[in-house]
Formats: C-alpha cells, sequence, structure tokens
C-alpha cells in the first residue's frame, strides 16, 4: 500500500491563501466573509428550483402526449366520417351521371342523406355551368351563396372550377355566412363531379356546418375532457370553443412555455382545416407544492440573516467614511455655489473668502484675506458710501433685503452686485464676526430693464388695438385695466364692461333655451353664469363669444370674455368687444341675396318646366271645353234632362277645381316670402314637391317611386325651401334619364324618406335616387361650386341653393355614382335634417 501523500501540496496552498487574505482591506474581507455562505444558499435553492423544474417539465410531456394521442383519435374519427359522407357522395354523383336518379327524386334522396347527417346542412345538384338544377337544405340552414339560379360566390366557384379540372371531389375552404339572426356560421362545402364517359356535367355540392361537424363527428369524451376546435391556417376558431388561459407553444422557449394543446390537420380537407384541442385543467405541479416553498422561505431566511449580519459590519465603517467624506462636501460645496461667501470678524477685517468671491471679483483668496476697509474691489468713486454701509454693518444695522452695490473687478471692469449681510455665531453661540454673500444681478438688471421696455410696447399696442378691452375683478367694481378705446365707448369705470358682461350671458341663456331638452341640459352644466367660479387656480380657460347690439353707440360689438388669473393672484375677467356693425350690415345683404337668388330658382324650376305644366293644365281645360261644346249641343238639339246637366256641370266644376290647385301651387311655390320655419309635416311637403315635379317626370315617361316611413315626426323646416329642394334634385333626375336615353322599363326615379341616426342625433333622411347617367367622377368635388353645371345649359345655381338650404337647417347634402362593375347605372343625392 502507497503511503498517503506528504503535506507538501497543502501547505503551500493554505500560505498563498493566508497572504492573500492578509492583503485585502478590511472593508473587502467583510464582503468575502459574506459572500461565500450567501453564494452557497443562493446555489442550493437554483439546485431545489432545478430538481422541482424538471419533475414539472415531465409531468407537462407526459400531459402533452395524451393530449396528442387523443386529438389524433379525434382526427381518425372525424376522417372516417368525411371519407363515408364523400362515398355515399360519390354513389349519388354516379347515379345522377347514369340518369338514375332525376331532378324531381334528387330532393328525395338528398333528404334521406341529411337525416343520416346531421352535419350536413344541404345538398344541390349543379350543371356544368354552375346553375342549380335541384337542391335540398335542411330547416334553419344559413345558405345565402345563391341568387336565383346562379352561384354568388367566389370561394364556390373557384372550387367547382378545381374539381372539374381534376374530376375528383374537392373541398374548399371554410366559408363564413351572416345567419338570419345576425350570427356568424362556418361552413364547408364539398363538391363531388358528376361524370358521364368522361365528360364533366356538373357537381354534388354538399355544404357541411363546422359547427355540426365538430358535434357529431368527434367522439363525447374527447369533447368533454379537452376544448376542442376547428381553425383555419390562420389559427382563426372556426368552430368549437378555445380555452385562452395559457399562451400557445413557441418555437422560442417551448421548454419554458409549454402548454397542454395539441393540433392535427384534417387529412380529406387539407391545411386549410385544423383540429386542435387544449385542456380544461391546468395541474398545479410540483412548483405550487409545500416542500418547494419550504425550502425557498428557510433559504431567503437564511439569505436575510447574513445580509443584516454584513450590514451591521459594514455599518461601523460607513460611519467612520461619512464623517471624511462631509468634511470634504463641505468644502466642495462652498466652492462650487454660484455666490460670493465673505466672512469678516467685529473689526471689519476680511478672514475668509470662497471660490465664487474670488471669481467674481478677479482677486486670490491670499490677496484678500486680512485686508481692511477700503477694500481693493471698492470703486473709487463709491468709497464714501461703502465706507459708510459698511458701518452700519458693523454696528449690526442690517436688513435683510440686501442692498445693491457696484463692485469692481481686478481687472477694471464694473458690475452690479447685491449684498446680504447676516451675523455670524459659532458653535457656542457667541457671534464672532459677519457674514456677507454676494449676488452678481448685472443680467437680472438688464432682463428687468427688457421687460419694462417691453411692459412699455405692450400698452402702446393694446392702446392702438380697435377693440375695447377691459379687465375687472369677480365681485368688484374695480377697474383692473382698460385701453383707450374703452375709455372711449364707455367711462373709465367697470359700468361698461359689467353690461357688456350681461347682456352677454343674457343672450347665451336665450340660445340655450331655444336648444333641445338633452343640450340644454349639458349647456347649463358648463355656463354656470357668474357663480361658482373656482377659487384654485385655473387649469382650463374656457372663452366664450357673443354678439350684442350696444344703442348708446349704435354698433354691433362682439363680446369675447374669459377667465384670468389676475397678476395678484386674484380671479378675473377680460372682455374684449369689437366693432362688427360693417360685418352684420354685409351678412344681412348677404341674407337678402340669397333669398333672392332662392325665389329666382323657383322661377327658372317652374320655367324650365312649363311645357310640362303647360300640358298638365290643358287636360282639365280640354274637359272643360269638351263638356261645355256637349252641354250646348245637347241644349240645342233640346236633348239634355236636368240630371245629364247637372252631371255634366259638376265635372266642369271638377276639372276646373284641379286646374285651379295645379296653378295655385305653382303660385305658392314660386311666390318670394320670408323665411318662415315653423313644425311641419313631412308627408305634406314630399306630396306637394311629388305633385309639382310629377308633371315633369310625367312628360319624361319616368316612373316615380316612393318610399316613406310611417310615423315620422314633425321637423322644425321651412317647407318651400325643403319643397324647392325636393322639386330640384327629382327634376334633375328625371333629366339624367332621359339624357341618357335608358329604355322604358329602366326609366325609374325612387324618392325614401326614413329615420336614421347621423353624428349621434335623430334625423330625417331624403333620398333621390335614379337610373340616369350619374355625376362625371373628375367634377364630382365640383357639383356643389356655385356657377357650375354639367348640362350645357346649365347655371350652375340649382345644386349650389340645395346645399345652401339644407346646410341652413343644419343639415348635410350629398351626391354618390351607383356602379355596376366599372359602368355608372345611376346616382343618389341624399340629406338629412335634424329631426328635432
Amino acid at each position: 500500500m502507497r503511503k498517503p501523500l506528504p503535506s507538501t501540496f497543502i501547505k503551500p496552498l493554505a500560505i498563498r491563501w493566508n497572504n492573500w487574505w492578509r492583503e485585502q482591506t478590511p472593508s473587502r474581507q467583510d464582503r468575502y466573509a459574506f459572500m461565500a455562505p450567501l453564494a452557497a444558499v443562493v446555489l442550493f435553492l437554483a439546485a431545489i428550483t432545478t430538481a422541482f423544474w424538471y419533475l414539472k417539465f415531465e409531468e407537462l410531456d407526459r400531459e402533452q402526449e395524451t393530449v396528442r394521442r387523443d386529438v389524433e383519435y379525434a382526427q381518425q374519427r372525424l376522417r372516417l366520417r368525411l371519407v363515408d359522407k364523400q362515398e355515399q357522395l360519390l354513389r349519388m354523383a354516379r347515379d345522377v351521371a347514369n340518369r338514375e336518379t332525376s331532378v324531381a327524386e334528387f330532393p328525395v334522396e338528398a333528404q334521406a342523406l341529411l337525416n343520416q347527417s346531421p352535419e350536413i346542412t344541404g345538398l344541390s345538384w349543379l350543371d356544368g355551368r354552375g346553375r342549380v338544377r335541384a337542391s335540398y337544405a335542411s330547416v334553419g340552414a344559413a345558405v345565402v351563396h345563391w341568387q336565383g339560379e346562379n352561384l354568388n360566390h367566389n370561394t364556390t366557384k373557384a372550387t367547382l372550377e378545381l374539381s372539374r379540372d381534376l374530376l375528383q371531389p374537392v373541398y374548399s375552404q371554410p366559408i363564413a355566412y351572416k345567419h338570419a339572426n345576425a350570427e356568424t356560421l362556418t361552413q364547408l362545402e364539398l363538391q363531388v363531379p358528376i361524370v358521364n364517359h368522361g365528360k364533366f356535367e356538373g357537381v354534388i355540392l354538399a355544404e357541411y356546418s363546422l359547427d355540426g361537424l365538430l358535434r357529431f363527428a368527434v367522439p363525447t369524451e374527447i369533447s368533454n375532457k379537452y376544448a376542442v376546435s376547428l381553425r383555419d391556417a390562420d389559427n382563426n376558431v372556426l368552430a368549437g370553443q378555445a380555452n385562452k388561459s395559457r399562451p400557445r407553444v413557441t418555437e422560442v422557449l417551448p421548454w419554458l412555455l409549454k402548454t397542454n394543446e395539441y393540433e392535427v390537420p384534417i387529412t380529406p380537407v387539407g391545411y386549410a382545416l385544423a383540429l386542435h384541442a387544449q385542456t380544461y385543467r391546468t395541474s398545479q405541479g410540483l412548483i405550487g407544492s409545500g416542500m418547494f416553498w419550504l425550502v425557498a422561505v428557510l433559504s431567503a431566511m437564511t439569505a436575510w440573516m447574513l445580509i443584516g449580519t454584513w450590514r451591521h459590519t459594514r455599518r461601523r465603517v460607513q460611519a467612520q467614511q461619512a464623517l471624511v467624506a462631509e468634511t470634504n462636501f463641505r468644502r466642495a460645496m462652498e466652492n462650487s455655489i454660484l455666490t460670493g461667501m465673505r466672512a469678516m470678524d467685529m473689526k471689519g477685517r476680511i478672514t475668509y473668502v470662497n471660490t465664487a468671491f474670488c471669481q467674481m471679483t478677479g482677486w486670490r483668496e491670499e490677496e484678500l484675506v486680512g485686508c481692511e476697509a477700503p477694500f481693493p474691489y471698492w470703486p473709487d468713486d463709491d468709497i464714501p458710501s461703502l465706507q459708510l454701509k459698511l458701518n452700519q454693518e458693523l454696528q449690526g444695522d442690517t436688513t435683510s433685503s440686501g442692498f445693491q452695490v457696484r463692485v469692481k473687478r481686478k481687472d477694471g471692469l464694473v458690475f452690479d452686485a447685491r449684498l446680504y449681510v447676516s451675523p455670524l455665531v459659532d458653535a457656542r453661540g457667541q457671534q464672532t464676526g459677519w457674514m456677507t454673500s454676494m449676488t452678481d444681478i448685472t443680467e437680472p438688471n438688464r432682463i428687468r430693464e427688457q421687460l419694462s421696455a417691453a411692459h412699455d410696447r405692450f400698452t402702446t399696442v393694446l392702446e392702438g388695438l380697435d377693440a375695447s378691452v377691459s379687465v375687472a375683478p369677480l365681485g368688484s367694481k374695480e377697474l383692473l385695466f382698460a385701453n383707450k378705446l374703452y375709455r372711449q365707448w364707455f367711462a373709465p369705470n367697470t359700468v361698461g364692461h359689467l353690461n357688456l358682461v350681461a347682456e352677454a350671458g343674457l343672450l347665451r341663456q336665450m340660445q340655450l333655451e331655444t336648444t333641445s331638452d338633452a343640450a340644454n341640459d349639458d349647456a347649463l352644466d358648463e355656463d354656470d353664469g357668474m357663480a361658482g367660479f373656482p377659487t384654485d387656480g385655473l387649469t382650463e380657460v374656457r372663452s366664450e363669444n357673443a354678439e350684442i347690439f350696444v344703442p348708446e353707440l349704435g354698433k354691433w360689438l362682439e363680446v369675447r370674455s374669459r377667465y384670468l388669473n389676475w397678476v395678484d393672484g386674484r380671479l378675473a375677467q377680460m372682455v374684449i368687444a369689437t366693432d362688427i356693425t360693417p360685418r352684420r350690415n354685409a351678412e344681412e345683404q348677404s341674407q337678402v341675396q340669397a333669398e333672392r337668388a332662392q325665389a329666382a330658382s323657383r322661377l327658372i324650376t317652374m320655367g324650365e318646366m312649363a311645357s310640362s305644366v303647360a300640358h298638365e293644365l290643358n287636360q282639365p281645360l280640354t274637359a272643360i271645353n269638351n263638356y261645355c261644346s256637349g252641354m250646348v249641343s245637347r241644349i240645342k238639339a233640346n236633348n239634355l234632362s236636368e240630371e245629364d246637366l247637372l252631371n255634366a256641370l259638376e265635372k266642369t266644376a271638377h276639372q276646373a277645381q284641379r286646374a285651379g290647385q295645379i296653378i295655385q301651387r305653382i303660385r305658392s311655390f314660386v311666390k318670394r316670402s320670408e323665411p318662415n320655419r315653423a313644425p311641419s309635416d313631412i308627408a305634406t311637403m314630399v306630396g306637394e314637391a311629388v305633385e309639382l315635379a310629377g308633371i315633369e317626370m310625367r312628360r319624361r315617361q319616368v316612373r316615380l317611386t316612393q318610399v316613406m316611413a310611417d310615423r315620422l315626426p314633425k321637423i322644425n323646416v321651412d317647407p318651400i325651401l325643403i319643397e324647392q329642394v325636393l322639386i330640384n334634385l327629382m327634376k334633375n333626375a328625371a333629366e339624367s334619364i332621359d339624357f341618357a336615353e335608358r329604355p322604358l322599363q329602366q326609366r325609374a326615379v325612387e324618392l325614401k324618406v326614413l329615420p336614421r341616426r347621423e353624428e349621434g342625433q335623430s334625423v330625417i333622411e331624403f333620398t333621390v335616387t335614379d337610373t340616369g347617367r350619374g355625376v362625371p367622377p373628375e367634377v364630382m368635388e365640383r357639383v356643389f361650386e356655385a356657377f357650375y353645371s354639367t348640362k350645357p345649359e346649365g347655371m350652375g345655381i340649382g345644386l349650389n341653393l340645395c346645399r345652401s338650404i339644407v346646410e341652413s337647417h343644419q343639415g348635410r347634402l350629398k351626391a354618390e355614382n351607383l356602379y355596376n362593375a366599372q359602368e355608372i347605372t345611376g346616382c343618389r343625392f341624399s340629406f338629412w335634417i335634424p329631426a328635432r
């Protein structure tokens, strides 16, 4: 047996360790002594956590394997069911190809198959062009992709073409439909080709409900155990349910974010449809066990005790270092401050100056310490006054606000400074001298002068304004500010200011009372007159405008008021009054011109419809002439009874009344009158407009269709102006159809009046739709411009006036073309008026 190795290897290591340890500072030795046990505790906790995590990972792996096995079993069941239904559809397709199944027998066989297969919602027999020859759907099925007898879905058409090219059964992409109850349903289509002697004759189209496919094809024990869903290639849930409690498996850290879920594509359909399952139950795992938390708590307590011991040791070292750092800090602070510090004894001799004082004066500390008055930084011209100030300081006659002096630098430059003097008291409470702080105020003085000049310029600008400006505090009759124009218009007091505020507030109150109840409540909550103003600082300033007439001045003034914090902290109100008399006169003149333009537009409209009106009036006048001629002839022949005479006279009177009504409506339409807004019945307005516009439409052989909602409320409008808009739009529609030379069956105009919501309020929408040539897209944005028209003989004021009328009633007017592919098939003009 060999002898054990001598200690020659251990002893040198121990010596080196001892030498290295003695070379370390005490603080570093304390740090190492603390780090060793702390590192051991951390490593122990890391080892326990790693072991528990490994066991947790193994458990998740077993759960994932179980999920994978169950999902593959469910996928196999689902695949077998789809293959079985596919075989049945292939047999049905062969029967159809062999003429063993007719169009009349197809629904019977389809019903039998649907009774056996609840996941199939419908069967259809399509010919080679995609036309439906026969179909059968279960009750409540969402079959909405047919239009007449033609296909109306791109996915169905693409699947039909693929089945025709391959002559094989083809599954489509999942298709989403809107059910009658607004529920979104997803279906899957299977198209089985009908092939007769190698010739494609159509397909048998089966529509699978993905919800039914999931319900009847997936085993119950799987659906009860997992959250099973059918998803597309983008992982969107098409049917079933998804458990969102955990994230999906990622490729970055699968061992960290691994979840018990699995997904597999459905073989007959392809990768466009996949079966996904995730367990409902989430295992607590080993991480939640008591043993793990017990070890973690014990390790944390051990680490906390070690940290406490180390902190107690370090506290003694830190106390020693703090004394040195405090001394160095105070010295550095004295040398880094920008305020110059000077200490004098009781006799006025300088005993201390800091770095800032030396930098200000340009003299070194050695040159200043020990100096007596006069000091070298005193200007020669100010020595008597500064000596007097120094004597007052030494006698204790000082002020807390300090005093301003001039200081001369060593290079001869003089600057302004402010000195603050206070007694210098030692640690025993006895005064040993005087401490003086000096601040360079050359720049503040320059800024103060600039502010004074800016104030003068600002005052000059306000005095030269062509608007009256006044400021007064709330709850007081003091006038804080008033410019020149205010003093010219009003006396130099707050009477004019308060009158402007009162009249503007009264005007706003009257405006609020004319609005709706809801808007009135909101506005009253925001505008509380002059009560309840905040006493703290204003965080948001709100400006209010009003236009009032001042009889004393004979002027219209636009009054703008605003609350602000005055320079002394009081809450004040500023009022700016601007003379807007020329603008109001211009607005009144513009309103008169607009009314004349509206009346002229109505006259132009009736002038354009003159031939139609003449034709319309010719019918009752001709009837009157015929009745009168007939009566004269029979009276001359003495072949007229009293009953026949009365009957002829009644018909003559009816035709005369009809002609009078046409003339009266035309007269009331073109009659110039002041705008008169009042609650108006919509049906009456529409009826009047339709009767006048119908004359033009009958002349142009245009059919008018009306769609009007029941129980429409009355709206506050001028009925003549709204009738003008409707007549203009319907006349333009008839002209557009006539210019487009549409055939008789396509010459139609539709008028709709329906309630709706627009911009958060209830409105009544009027829509005029025609089948004419529409508006060229390149001029759609200019169609409402004044004096712009798409008609060769048009004046370009009709649509512009229509928009002005609608907007004056707080409504909106718009136009849009109707398209069939790239072809314009008509135009739709619509406008809405607020219901209240």
